[in-house]
């Protein structure tokens, strides 16, 4: 039996033999992880350092401390990036943005 197959744009003829002998070892593939069970067979685990996970006490603190400043500054309506620019000395503009304290103070 013969099998058509759409292959980047292209028709091409397949023997259905090669296709199921194909399915198969795609199927063999899947069934690798039954050698090693010692892995797990998700990767949430790697997956914490790529997604917001911090390797150390100190950068857990430091992404802890940006956080705060970033939901203070919006509480008062004052741009999280230009505060940092500001306290860093990186805006061009004259005008300061005052120190988040005083403005909670003001609020207060």
């Amino acid at each position: 039996m013969l099998r058509l197959v759409f292959i980047s744009g292209s028709v091409r003829v397949i023997p259905l033999a090669c296709e199921v002998a194909a399915e198969l070892i795609r199927r063999l593939k899947l069934l690798k992880v039954l050698e090693r069970p010692e892995i797990p067979l998700h990767t949430n685990a790697s997956e914490n350092d790529i997604s917001g996970g911090t390797m150390s006490d100190k950068g857990r603190q430091a992404r802890d401390v940006m956080l705060g400043l970033m939901k203070t500054c919006r509480k008062l309506g004052v741009s999280f990036y230009s505060y940092i620019g500001d306290r860093l000395c990186l805006n061009n503009r004259n005008q300061r943005i005052p120190p988040l304290a005083d403005l909670v103070a003001a609020v207060a």
